[in-house]
């Protein structure tokens, strides 16, 4: 039997379905009880958010950035947000240049690449060259560009079949937020 091969895997969670993020935290949670590093940055979440993750990820010490200014639908300032985003993408690139951890969250960073914010072939080729060859990064969000689906070595799409708010159902503490 040949040697397992180790990699740092490139992880997408997309699809219109519940539960892209939530995944992603789990392996983060996963990694950390193994020791590993862990690093979030929330590409479109707001930086004063206070969800059930955030508290969690503080009391255990995980490395946390919210870096948006909420859904993108009700910007007051779409130049402010496509910043932001673009700010997080910065940071981004720090955190997995640094050779610093071993797995990196980028949730929702599906959108700025949907919306054109970022160039998909310019983060593909930037990973290409800047990945550490043994981190593992998760890629969040609705909509993955079909390159991005192509260069992943793991994709998972969460199919919607039928979700509370379409119920008339408001979010639940502790499930959605």
């Amino acid at each position: 039997m040949p040697e397992a091969k180790r990699k740092g895997l490139l992880i997408v969670n997309t699809g219109d379905g519940k539960g892209k993020t939530t995944a992603a935290l789990g392996t983060i949670l996963r990694a950390w009880g193994r020791g590993m590093k862990p690093c979030v940055i929330q590409f479109m979440k707001s930086e004063t958010g206070q969800w059930g993750e955030v508290k969690a990820a503080r009391k255990l010490e995980i490395e946390w950035h919210s870096l948006g200014d909420g859904f993108t639908w009700t910007s007051k300032d779409m130049d402010e947000t496509i910043a932001k985003a673009r700010h997080a993408w910065t940071l981004a690139q720090e955190k997995i240049s640094s050779n610093e951890y071993d797995l990196i969250l980028l949730d929702e960073f599906t959108y700025p690449l949907q919306f054109g914010w970022l160039a998909t072939d310019e983060v593909l080729a930037w990973l290409k060259e800047n990945k550490p060859s043994k981190l593992h990064l998760i890629i969040t969000g609705r909509n993955a560009p079909v390159e991005l689906m192509e260069a992943a070595d793991l994709v998972t799409e969460m199919k919607l079949v039928r979700h509370p708010f379409n119920q008339g159902i408001t979010a639940q503490p502790g499930i959605e937020f």
